[in-house]
Order: structure tokens, then sequence, then C-alpha cells
């Protein structure tokens, strides 16, 4: 799952051999410690994602649902304050808004 937030990006998926752990990455330092601060990070390169973090399953959950019910803006896009970030975040929606619109030319649901 990736998680786009308005000062970091996750990556967020199950972890290969812990049940109930999920392993939350990121490609910038601070990004998880943001959403985790009592996270432990990991910070390997050669990998995808060069910082990772083993988080228990109930504490992404919640700290999610808290940002979730912490949103008081009216356009995501604007709240992003870092500009290399928002940079970032544009690129991908226009990558999304073009797929939007192939799709929908196509009838594709």
């Amino acid at each position: 799952m990736w998680i786009f937030l308005n000062d970091s990006f996750l990556s967020i998926v199950a972890h290969r051999t812990e049940p109930g752990v999920l392993l939350v990455r990121a490609r910038t330092a601070g990004d998880i410690e943001a959403v985790f601060p009592q996270a432990h990070v990991r910070e390997g390169e050669g990998t995808d994602y060069r910082f990772r973090a083993d988080v228990q399953v109930e504490e992404v959950a919640l700290a999610l649902a808290e940002r979730v019910r912490g949103i008081g803006y009216p356009n995501f896009k604007d709240s992003v304050r870092e500009r290399s970030r928002h940079d970032a975040y544009m690129d991908v929606w226009s990558v999304m808004a073009r797929w939007g619109r192939r799709s929908q030319a196509k009838g594709m649901q």
C-alpha cells in the first residue's frame, strides 16, 4: 500500500516472517518517524526503499486513522508544504490523471 501524506510518503507491506507486523518503508529520511515516532528505523543502501521499520499492524491502523481524523484541508495538494515533495506528488497526480482519462475513454471501470 502506498500512502501519500502531506509530510511523508510510505510503502506498507506484510512482513515476510512476522505475523501481525507490517514493514513500513520510505525513500526519504524522517518520513517513517513523522507517522511512527517510536519506530526503530533501519537504513540500508541498495534497497528499493532506503528506510524501513517493523511496525505492529494495530499501530499502523491507529496512526493512519488518526491522520484521517486530523484532515482539515480542503485541497490535499495545497497542504503539502515541502516544495520538492509537492512537485513529486504533482508528477504522480498528473500520471494518474492521464491514466484515469485513458481508462474512461476505453470504457474501463
